[in-house]
């Protein structure tokens, strides 16, 4: 693998602290620092019992018991990075996967959004948008998967979506944001930071260009990326009361359409990801594109970086990961997809797989369900030659 890129300089960047904790606060519901007077502190409150009792839920039925299962799949020696293609804002499945992750990277075509609207969002405005974020988490947390739809409807509120998610993620694991910058990825693939004004001027910019256009109406089995300045984020974050000198952990979130037309266009997110050499993966809930040919060049990505990967059956399928020295792990049952556009019958190598193994009880939802509602789970490794026996994780 090529060397990691250089680690980028923040003395020019813009760094969106007072922002990030701002939003976290008011309505991401994290924390108990005061209400600022610029706030509608009623509103507020009862968004925030509203939050806290979503919370509650989501860690009783879904992040607790996720979280202890998979620690006794994880192997200890993962390497500390993590990619989840395909993961929108959600950190929160992320951090239950992998909780002692320093550094996580989700991808998906939304873009992170614009922090700085906190400091001017009108008090009428944040209750609707607030009240709006709580439904798409709510939907998010009792699916246990970013839907498409959700993820699209929650980044084109004025309160940036996605970080919303990201935020989310962070109060559910008891963590708290340090610091919030925006970044570019150079032609080689490393991170370069920006400035406040650049990031007016890339908006100024993106509207001029963007007036009068629409969306495509016609599209195939996936979504289009959406187009801001405001796309690829940083979050620096720590556990709640962690000592200021306890080392950062790193978010990032970076837009990028992972099909094989974009990425041979414009491979900066490719590049991005080989500098990390060996990381730990997941995906659920994918819309099963690494099935698909257009998506050969993530898939290969995959296949040679991966040092242990979780996913449902949206993952990698067998005709690749066994050439490539891999080999799968079923937990739970799965009698097909519950929906694909599926021409070269890549069901059938799932169907095979979950029957040729012993069925290791599964309590949770991990991702999709299958058509029979089943839940299911799947760890793709190098091949050892040792798998769990029935009934174990």
């Amino acid at each position: 693998a090529p060397a990691a890129p250089a680690a980028p300089a923040l003395a020019a960047a813009t760094d969106f602290t007072p922002q990030v904790r701002a939003l976290y606060r008011v309505a991401a519901c994290g924390g108990d620092d005061p209400i600022a007077a610029r706030f509608p502190a009623k509103a507020v409150v009862a968004h925030c019992k509203d939050m806290a009792e979503i919370y509650a839920s989501y860690r009783r039925a879904w992040a607790q018991p996720a979280k202890a299962y998979i620690a006794e799949l994880r192997p200890k020696d993962l390497p500390p990075r993590v990619v989840y293609p395909f993961g929108g804002g959600d950190l929160s499945s992320a951090l239950a996967v992998y909780p002692d992750a320093t550094e996580l990277t989700t991808i998906s075509l939304e873009a992170a959004g614009d922090v700085r609207v906190i400091d001017a969002i009108k008090p009428g405005q944040l209750q609707l948008d607030i009240g709006a974020t709580a439904t798409e988490i709510r939907r998010l947390y009792y699916a246990a998967h970013s839907t498409t739809k959700s993820l699209q409807a929650a980044s084109h509120l004025e309160l940036p979506g996605t970080l919303m998610f990201a935020l989310a993620g962070l109060v559910v694991h008891d963590m708290e944001p340090i610091a919030l910058r925006y970044f570019d990825l150079e032609p080689d693939g490393s991170v370069s930071y920006l400035t406040g004004a650049q990031l007016d001027e890339r908006a100024a910019a993106l509207a001029a260009k963007q007036a009068g256009k629409t969306p495509p109406k016609k599209i195939t089995h996936y979504w289009y990326e959406q187009v801001s300045a405001f796309a690829n984020v940083e979050i620096a974050f720590r556990p709640r009361g962690a000592p200021a000198s306890a080392p950062p952990r790193i978010y990032r979130h970076i837009v990028a359409n992972l099909d094989d037309s974009h990425m041979a266009a414009d491979d900066r997110v490719l590049r991005h990801l080989r500098g990390k050499g060996k990381v730990a993966v997941m995906t659920k809930a994918a819309s099963f594109l690494l099935w698909y040919d257009d998506f050969t060049k993530i898939r290969e990505y995959l296949l040679g970086h991966l040092a242990w990967m979780i996913s449902d059956a949206s993952g990698i399928p067998p005709s690749y990961a066994e050439p490539a020295g891999l080999e799968q792990i079923t937990y739970g049952e799965f009698d097909g997809p519950y929906f694909i556009i599926d021409d070269k019958n890549t069901r059938a190598e799932f169907v095979r797989l979950w029957k040729a193994q012993p069925r290791r009880p599964l309590p949770f939802r991990f991702g999709y369900p299958d058509s029979a509602k089943h839940n299911h789970l799947m760890v793709t490794r190098p091949r050892t030659g040792a798998a769990p026996a029935a009934g174990k994780p």
